[in-house]
């Protein structure tokens, strides 16, 4: 990843490199250039896979974020740079030797090598530097050949996913490595500026224009026509492959892939929606099934006819038909969208399994088995919840059974009567006859921790669970990377988690989806401008004098 350092002069970037999101609202907080609360203000942000860093007056590193590998846990002492990558950090030291952190597994990526450098980028599996000589080395995952930096003199070195690019002395991009399995080779040319992104890159001619290679899915290679003096790559660690560059009028464009849409709701009336990993489902009134988001494996190419309820998985998506039949489209490696024959009365859909509730109150899955979650337990069933590698449905009794991987206890349904259960990823979650929400399972976020009250209904996402309050409202907890726990204002009927978004349906019948910010959106307090938290999808990094 290229580390995006822009200086702000007269008002105006005036060169650049890396971003990962809303640019506009990461600059917001530097051109505010608030005061530090012990060190003095921001000079430089950097935006990695989830979380972030500034590098301040003072020549300290503060990082915030997600810290499961450690990679905000920045050293004492001063650094004259910084640059974040996908779970690893890296800072210049302001003697020229570059430090590396994270908990290093397994990857290398932090193995540093010493000596004095004047540029350092941290990538996804990787860190390249140029050392004072001019020379690129590089160090971390070799895979795909992204570490063997040519010879030479670079004055720019800019790491991506699976590739590197540098800019040469001579004005020339030279790129290594691979993108989709072929040479990531660049255009020729005199450049001013070069940014490496997940599976294509782009270069900022002398011109000012930009050109971009690599795969060209979602319009990711074709750069609009004009003037720039910015430019950067983002996507390495996210849903979309895209690029950003600044206008000279100081007006920022973007194009490439947007994180697949999943949170674009269609205007119009629906009776239900479902939240699928990367793409969502929703019931018109009509009776038909419209979908948006993802539709790699056509997962949202929802079949026409009359439906009664539609549930989004993983990469396939299963409808019930008005007469009682269950019919599945998208991804099919395990035979998930197989569906049997005969009258059901519920469908759902999980990672690569999907289950039915017969009309005789059974439940019969179909699909992936690696961790028995397509042995549904026989007995009669009120309703039944599929996630990724575990079931639970909920007897008649009231009781709650699971069945499939159990790794995190996900699979262990706490005694007692209960009115509903969701499953997600490695928890789950059901609302007591009293109301009261109760959650089992992996518990790295709070996502198993509810709060106190009455719910109607539950509805489990990745790291982040969601409920719907008797009241009509919607509220949230777990993890708040990616804006996942920000539940809409208002009053619904239904809510809906995905992996990283969830979704409500109002008494209106409207849908209202709200999609995460990574973790390194969780600006510290006194790092925002006005108190204002950033809200976007992922950010930049920027330098002010």
């Amino acid at each position: 990843m290229t580390m995006f350092l822009a200086a702000i002069r007269k008002g105006r970037i005036v060169a650049g490199g890396f971003v990962l999101g809303a640019v506009l609202l990461l600059a917001g907080v530097v051109f505010g250039g608030t005061a530090a609360q012990d060190g003095g203000r921001a000079v430089t942000i950097t935006v990695g896979g989830e979380h972030a860093c500034a590098l301040l007056d003072s020549g300290e590193v503060a990082c915030w974020g997600d810290n499961r590998a450690g990679q905000t846990d920045a050293p004492a002492g001063r650094f004259s740079a910084v640059s974040a990558g996908g779970e690893h950090t890296c800072g210049l030291r302001e003697s020229g030797e570059v430090e590396c952190w994270d908990l290093d597994i397994p990857r290398g990526r932090t193995d540093e090598p010493g000596g004095r450098f004047s540029a350092v980028s941290a990538g996804r599996w990787h860190s390249c530097g140029v050392r004072e000589s001019g020379e690129v080395e590089c160090w971390g995952d070799s895979a795909f050949g992204r570490t063997d930096a040519p010879d030479g003199h670079f004055r720019t070195v800019s790491a991506g996913s699976s590739h590197t690019c540098g800019l040469r002395e001579s004005g020339e991009v030279k790129c290594w490595g691979t993108i989709r399995f072929d040479r990531a080779d660049a255009p020729g040319g005199r450049f001013r500026a070069v940014s490496a992104g997940h599976i294509r890159s782009c270069g900022l001619r002398e011109s000012g224009t930009i050109e971009c290679w690599g795969d060209n899915v979602f319009g990711r290679t074709d750069a609009p026509d004009g003037q720039f003096s910015a430019i950067s790559s983002g996507g390495q660690f996210s849903g979309g492959d895209y690029t950003c560059g600044l206008r000279e009028s100081g007006a920022v464009e973007c194009w490439g892939g947007s994180d697949y849409g999943q949170t674009d709701a269609p205007s119009g009336r629906f009776r239900a929606v479902s939240a699928g990993h990367i793409h969502t489902c929703g019931l018109r009134e009509s009776g038909a099934v419209e979908c948006w988001g993802d539709s790699e494996y056509g997962q949202a190419d929802a079949p026409s006819g009359r439906f009664s309820a539609v549930n989004a998985g993983g990469y396939h998506t299963c409808g019930l038909h008005e007469d009682g039949a269950v019919e599945c489209w998208g991804f099919n490696d395990d035979g998930q969208i197989d569906a049997p024959g005969g009258r059901f009365r519920a469908v759902g859909t999980g990672g690569d399994v999907s289950c039915g509730l017969r009309e005789s109150s059974e439940v019969e899955c179909w699909g992936d088995n690696a961790f028995g979650q397509a042995d549904a337990p026989s007995g009669r069933f009120s309703a039944f919840s599929v996630g990724l590698l575990h079931n639970c449905g909920l007897r008649e009794s009231g009781e709650v059974e699971c069945w499939g991987d159990n790794t995190f206890g996900e699979a262990d349904a706490p005694s007692g009567r209960f009115l509903a259960v969701s499953t997600s990823w490695e928890h789950s979650c059901g609302v007591r006859e009293s109301g009261a929400a109760e959650c089992w399972g992996l518990d790295d976020y709070g996502e198993t921790d509810p709060p106190g009250g009455r719910f109607s209904s539950v509805s489990a996402g990745r790291f982040h669970s969601c409920g719907l309050r008797e009241s009509d409202d919607v509220e949230c907890w777990g993890y708040t990377f990616d804006q996942q726990a920000q539940a809409a204002a208002g009053e619904y009927v239904q809510v809906s988690s995905g992996t990283y978004h969830a979704c409500a349906l109002s008494e209106g019948g409207a849908v209202s989806c709200w999609m995460m910010y990574s973790g390194a959106a969780d600006v510290p307090a006194w790092l925002r401008v006005g108190g204002l938290p950033i809200t976007g999808t992922g950010g930049c990094s920027i330098a002010v004098e």
